[in-house]
């Protein structure tokens, strides 16, 4: 595949450059090296899909903070509205002087989020915090503690969040002990379906496995809710079977239990709708929502049917800096952009790009495996030919390379063997195919490298 003309991407060959290495010495010794980076970028500043370093390099974000810029980096609406809020106040604690905003941002999610039902919003400052209020919620509105997540989930770092996610390393080893009345449910992987079942097939076992771990492992009549990723992020980007989906929505409806939309990463326009509960027809009782939200200014929201919302008493939700003025703000701001400009529309277009590409490149690189997604949010899967062993050495090493060659992308999926897609929907048609042509360019220099090393050339 002949090299892509560089227009945007420019990396030095000192890189990481030598502001970048003083700072890297001074962020060893003053943060914990828990506290884990993708890249050794230090940024200065950013617009749109690029990112400008302190060393004077220029990288297309192919990362979007981990989904969180689907409006791109600074964008002017948002900044503005960030700077208004700013000069009129800060902070004042929606629970000692209430505001505007506050108000509007629930009014507008109850408007957005799927169903026709009254609708009340809370909000907090990061996903694992909506998490964690979600299932305050469903417990005291139905009595009950039971929380149903699934294999390949991930719901968040705190207490809950790592009870609910299914990762051990890095997320939960030596954590523990975690939460209690918590249980993890299979969850379909349609990659590694057996060849013998039909798509539909495949989707009735799953749910008939769902059937099953009700009587095995948790009674319906103990379970408060159920909570689901429409399509699995940290996992892998598992995009389940429609009618999998629906199955289980069904069976909560006919326990008594609640469904929650994990909503965090697919939520804002990513996968092709403003929701991903949408595609897949459901109307959940609760939806978790982060990331993408406000461009990157911290805040998080649940949003649930208004009879649930108000289960608890004054005082038993909330906190002191959730729903920021500035948060608001700013996320009313990216709202309106996401309307006005169609970024969920725009997000279908890029997923088709970059899925076309992977699947012209299947050619040349048999470690693709599968490429799947739903709108923008896409994923590759890389195993080795033949053992269908993870290539997570493989995807290590692409997206180091990647970096050095000046384009920022992440891997995930349990073994980590996936290249994961969350380019800002703001990209241009130009600067994909540009940061596409790069990774394409260093995956085949580092498959047939590991070819020639295996035959011993």
């Amino acid at each position: 595949m002949s090299a892509y003309p560089r227009k945007y991407v420019s990396v030095k060959d000192t890189f990481p450059g030598p502001k970048a290495r003083e700072l890297m010495q001074r962020r060893d010794r003053y943060v914990p090296r828990g506290v884990g980076n993708n890249t050794p970028v230090f940024a200065e500043r950013a617009e749109g899909a690029l990112i400008y370093d302190v060393d004077g390099n220029v990288f297309l974000d192919f990362a979007g903070a981990i989904g969180t810029l689907n409006v791109g980096h600074a964008p002017a609406e948002v900044v503005t509205a960030i700077k208004d809020q700013a000069e009129r106040f800060i902070h004042t604690c929606f629970h000692v002087a209430m505001y505007e905003p506050y108000v509007q941002l629930a009014e507008k999610l109850a408007e957005l989020t799927p169903g026709t039902f009254s609708k009340k919003t809370m909000f907090l400052n990061s996903g694992a915090e909506a998490v964690e209020n979600a299932v305050k919620i469903a417990r005291k509105y139905t009595g009950k503690s039971g929380i149903v997540s699934f294999t390949r989930g991930f719901h968040g770092r705190t207490l809950m969040g790592m009870s609910l996610t299914s990762k051990v390393k890095p997320y939960k080893f030596g954590m523990g002990p975690f939460a209690p009345a918590t249980y993890k449910a299979p969850f379909p992987y349609p990659f590694q379906k057996p060849l013998s079942m039909s798509e539909q097939e495949y989707a009735d076992f799953c749910l008939r496995q769902f059937e099953d771990f009700l009587y095995t492992e948790a009674a319906p009549e103990e379970i408060a809710a159920v909570i689901m990723e429409p399509v699995q992020g940290e996992g892998g980007f598992i995009v389940p079977p429609v009618s999998y989906v629906q199955g289980i929505y069904d069976l909560c409806r006919k326990h008594g239990i609640l469904f929650i939309a994990d909503e965090i990463q697919t939520g804002f326009g990513r996968t092709g709708t403003m929701f991903a509960s949408t595609r897949f027809g459901i109307e959940p009782d609760l939806i978790t929502m982060s990331k993408s939200i406000a461009a990157g200014v911290p805040i998080s929201a649940v949003t649930g049917r208004a009879e649930i919302m108000d289960s608890p008493a004054p005082g038993e939700i909330g906190g002191t800096y959730g729903g920021s003025p500035l948060g608001c703000a700013a996320a009313l701001a990216v709202i309106e952009k996401m309307e006005r400009e169609n970024l969920a529309e725009r997000a279908q277009a890029i997923g088709q790009q970059i899925c076309g590409y992977f699947t012209a490149l299947r050619g040349q690189v048999p470690e693709i495996a599968d490429i799947r997604g739903l709108g923008a949010m896409c994923a590759v899967e890389f195993v080795e030919p033949g053992s269908g062993k993870p290539c997570k050495e493989l995807i290590a090493a692409l997206t180091k390379a990647c970096c050095a060659s000046g384009v920022i992308v992440l891997s995930a999926g349990v073994h980590g063997n996936v290249l994961r897609f969350l380019t800002p929907l703001v990209i241009t048609d130009e600067q994909l195919a540009e940061g596409l042509s790069i990774i394409g360019e260093n995956l085949i220099q580092l498959t047939r490298a590991e070819a020639k090393s295996s035959i011993g050339v």
